[in-house]
């Protein structure tokens, strides 16, 4: 009987703490994972655009007047620091592209965030731009986002937004084609 009580009371708590196991275990994998990168193309380049031997990043600004300026600070290294991580060619001369865009929504985690879960993001328009000619090429809306507690803060959306960046250049830029490709 007593051994019953005692496997009642488990799965009683069990059951009760399944919010807090289920965050706990999301809060984890943020850790590992980090912010999140997304972008949804609206309008796609012509052609690959692995013709450019150069990709320069920029103006990153704010549409709206709420977005902290550490961060419009650092995005553009941010930026420079992925496409280097991805082997994308940047600091050399040649055709250029340039990759530019404005912050049209800035959310920070509140107060109901902090007990369910952060849930924090920047989106921004974002512009591929032919150094020469100033023609833009393609567009896309690239989002930073963070929901865990783990990757909150503006350094961790700044990375988030870089990394969404980067995947939407990189579609396009095929990986045989980046400088040091094997």
């Amino acid at each position: 009987m007593k051994r019953m009580t005692m496997v009642a009371a488990l799965v009683s708590i069990a059951l009760m703490c399944g919010g807090c196991l289920s965050r706990a275990i999301k809060e984890g994998v943020g850790a590992g994972t980090g912010p999140k990168g997304f972008f949804a193309e609206t309008k796609a380049p012509p052609s690959k655009i692995s013709t450019y031997q150069n990709i320069e990043v920029g103006p990153i600004k704010d549409r709206f007047g709420r977005t902290p300026g550490q961060l419009l600070a650092a995005i553009s290294g941010r930026i420079t620091e992925k496409l280097r991580e991805a082997r994308l060619p940047t600091g050399a001369g040649g055709k250029t592209l340039v990759i530019r865009g404005v912050v049209i929504y800035y959310e920070k985690a509140g107060a109901a965030g902090q007990l369910f879960g952060p849930f924090e993001e920047v989106v921004t328009e974002m512009e591929m731009v032919d150094k020469a000619s100033g023609r833009v090429i393609a567009t896309a809306n690239c989002i930073g986002r963070s929901t865990t507690s783990v990757n909150k803060g503006v350094d961790d959306k700044t990375k988030g937004l870089a990394k969404g960046i980067v995947k939407w250049v990189a579609k396009h830029y095929p990986k045989e084609d980046r400088p040091g490709a094997d």
